[in-house]
């Protein structure tokens, strides 16, 4: 399992291609070799080839805009092969207002295109995912909807903590379909802390995750609470590497 960086927890530094630039070479400074483009402006596959290839670094999952999984299926494919980028992900999909079908209706036909090329989409869970009706989660119900052939699930360790699961217990449950995790660790009231500042026990974290075929972990701190965010990143970088051994 290698460790990479959540490109949200800068965006606030990624509102242009200058900035975007100066962004990924921070990110490769600290030390790290992979990157999810979550957040960002809007780049070319020229651009950020040149880019990640200059800073030596890969990108192998995004948070994509779901109007474009949706409606331009075959482009949003065609988009992330140009870079080498093998998961779409869908970042955030409501269902506090929304129902599975309500999810299926809008992306079957997504799913099954993107299931037929060589990449993969995934889901990002965030803690409504663990509401429970009649006996499941709502995470339960989407796995049983779609293979893992078809979705797999960018499991957000946090908020599954967040949402009263153990993140252990389901990144082993879902093992063979959690391609990529994502890293935060929590403080009192749900405070967002880098890893290794908060109570979560990421040793067990990283051991379910590595038995469960995990390929990349990627740190993600969607609010630094005033402090740097490149900081942040290197404080959880730091730990990841350091404490709990994660490649780089």
């Amino acid at each position: 399992m290698k460790l990479g960086a959540q490109l949200y927890t800068v965006r606030d530094y990624c509102k242009d291609l200058d900035y975007l630039e100066e962004t990924l070479k921070k990110v490769a400074e600290i030390g790290y070799k992979y990157v999810q483009l979550s957040g960002v402006c809007d780049y070319t596959t020229e651009w950020i080839n040149e880019k990640l290839e200059k800073y030596g670094l890969i990108a192998p999952l995004t948070h994509f805009d779901t109007e474009k999984i949706i409606n331009e299926t075959e482009k949003t494919i065609d988009f992330h092969k140009s870079f080498n980028c093998d998961y779409i992900g869908i970042g955030w999909y409501d269902f506090n207002q929304n129902s599975i079908d309500d999810f299926a209706s809008k992306f079957d036909e997504a799913i099954k295109q993107i299931a037929k090329s060589d990449l993969s989409l995934c889901y990002h869970n965030h803690d409504p995912e663990f509401q429970i009706i009649d006996g499941k989660t709502i995470l339960d119900l989407i796995c049983e909807r779609y293979s893992a052939d078809e979705l797999k699930i960018t499991v957000d360790t946090y908020w599954v903590q967040a949402g009263g699961a153990d993140p252990a217990q389901i990144l082993r449950k879902l093992n063979g379909r959690i391609p990529c995790i994502h890293l935060k660790d929590m403080g009192y009231q749900r405070t967002m802390l880098p890893v290794g500042s908060g109570n979560m026990n990421f040793h067990s974290i990283v051991e379910a995750a590595k038995s469960s075929g995990v390929e990349y972990a990627f740190v993600e701190q969607d609010n630094c609470n005033g402090e740097d965010p490149f900081e942040c990143l290197k404080k959880s970088f730091d730990y990841c590497v350091n404490t709990l051994g994660i490649e780089v």
